[in-house]
């Protein structure tokens, strides 16, 4: 088995690896997961503007 040979079977490793993530990414049923996680940096907004909307509120009673 020369370099050659090696080569070639690492890039086909690579190409396999590749395929599986995309085939991974682009899965339907991750979809809604996907979703969830690209909302989780507002998460912290809506838990921040609560908390300030408690604090403003318990100031003017």
């Amino acid at each position: 088995m020369d370099i050659g040979t090696l080569r070639g079977l690492g890039t086909l490793l690579v190409l396999v690896a590749f395929i599986s993530v995309v085939i991974w990414a682009y899965n339907s049923k991750r979809k809604s997961s996907f979703d969830e996680a690209a909302n989780l940096p507002f998460a912290d907004d809506i838990a921040a503007k609560k908390r300030e909307e408690q604090a403003s509120g318990s100031k003017n009673e």
